[in-house]
Parts: structure tokens; sequence; C-alpha cells
């Protein structure tokens, strides 16, 4: 069967890492979380106290690092430097940061041709920021999954719950609300729908529903070539 690019863009916590790993599932594709690769590097640099505004210390960091994305039993495993940081790259601290490290237009060049290579074999499931507008703009599928900010905050309130930090909603979301100017305001490949990508807004959509619905698109690609 024909093997297909899968790129899914959309804003923090519109679900988009679980819904791409539930596709690659389903397809038996790759993933390829590239929100990872950015949070790596962001761990790494407050691991060694590069400043995260600093994009010339980021790039040599980059350059001198290795990161790789593997699966594992429960998923994807990332490492940085064959240490496993899978756990602590989704830490509040690396959260906040992350945006700032994505905004360097060297340090995406880098990345770019990094996840372009881990991509070049097709059956691929990608997620991020920019992947339909920049990174795969010739992938066969793109999905822009969005939600409204209060049902984002909600679901990321839940996750901190879980883990026992304390934190308010109204603190959530305005968290939120300052990575989506962010990410849609940097001047190299910012947060935004590519002209030909299928938006689906995932507010009081479960993930099987929202990964259903991209099925169906896949389907009917594939179906009709």
């Amino acid at each position: 069967m024909q093997r297909i690019n899968i790129a899914l863009d959309g804003p923090a916590g519109a679900g988009k890492s679980t819904v791409a790993k539930r596709m690659a599932d389903k397809l038996g594709y790759i993933y390829i979380d590239t929100g990872a690769m950015y949070r790596a590097l962001t761990w790494k640099a407050l691991q060694v106290q590069v400043d995260v505004h600093d994009e010339q210390q980021l790039v040599a960091l980059l350059n001198n690092c290795e990161i790789r994305l593997e699966p594992g039993e429960n998923g994807q495993k990332v490492y940085v430097d064959d240490e496993d940081v899978t756990n602590p790259i989704r830490e509040r601290e690396v959260t906040n940061q992350v945006s700032f490290v994505a905004s360097h237009e060297a340090v995406r060049l880098e990345m770019l041709r990094l996840q372009r290579e881990l991509a070049k074999e097709r059956g691929v499931v990608m997620d991020g920021r920019d992947i339909g507008t920049h990174v795969l703009p010739t992938a066969e599928i793109k999905i822009f999954l969005s939600a409204s900010i209060q049902e984002r905050a909600e679901r990321r309130f839940l996750e901190l719950q879980q883990k026992g930090e304390q934190i308010t909603l109204a603190e959530l979301e305005e968290e939120i609300k300052k990575r989506d100017e962010i990410d849609s305001q940097r001047k190299t490949a910012p947060l935004r729908k590519a002209e030909d990508a299928v938006e689906i807004d995932s507010t009081g959509l479960s993930i099987e529903q929202v990964v259903q619905q991209i099925v169906t698109l896949v389907q009917q690609k594939l179906g009709g070539e």
C-alpha cells in the first residue's frame, strides 16, 4: 500500500501529540514529535545555563548534542546525549521556555534539516507548529488541530493535577495565551494554518473522534489514488 506523510499542526494543548500517536499506531506509520525535539533542546539549555534568548549559543548547543526519538513500550522515548529526558521535557519550566527557543531562525533551520531527514522515507505522522507550512509542505494530508483556550487550559490542568502540581486554571490560560502569541508572531515559520490544510476543532470531541475524522481523510486520499 502506498505510504504518505501526514502533517499535523496546531497551538499548544490542542491534542496534537496524542492524536498523532494514535494515527501512527492505526496506520503502522512512524510518529515524529517535533515539539519534543525543541523541548529537548530547551531542557539541555536550562541544564547547562544557556540563555534561551541567545540564538548563537543555542545553535552551538544543538550542534554539539544528540537528540534522538525512539519507540518505547509506552510510547516515544526522547534522549539527549543518551540520557532519557522523556518526562523532564514535559515539566512546566521547559514548557514556559520552549517557545522562545523555537522562535530563533537559525535553530529552526537546523531542526528543519533533521526533521526532513526523518521523513524522507515517507509513512510518517509529524506534529508541530509549522509542519504543513514549512517542514513538510508537500505532505499529502495536512491537518490543523485547534481547540478553545479554555478547553486547552482544562486539559493541561488535569494533567498537572495528576502530577501533584499546584496551579490555577486562570494561570494556565494566561500561559497558553502567551505561548500562542509567541508561536504565531515569531519571524520564522510562525504558527498558522496551511492553505490546503483541513481544520478540525477538537473542542468537545474525544481523541478517538478526532482520530477517526483524520483516518477517514487518509482513506479517501489513498482510495482516490
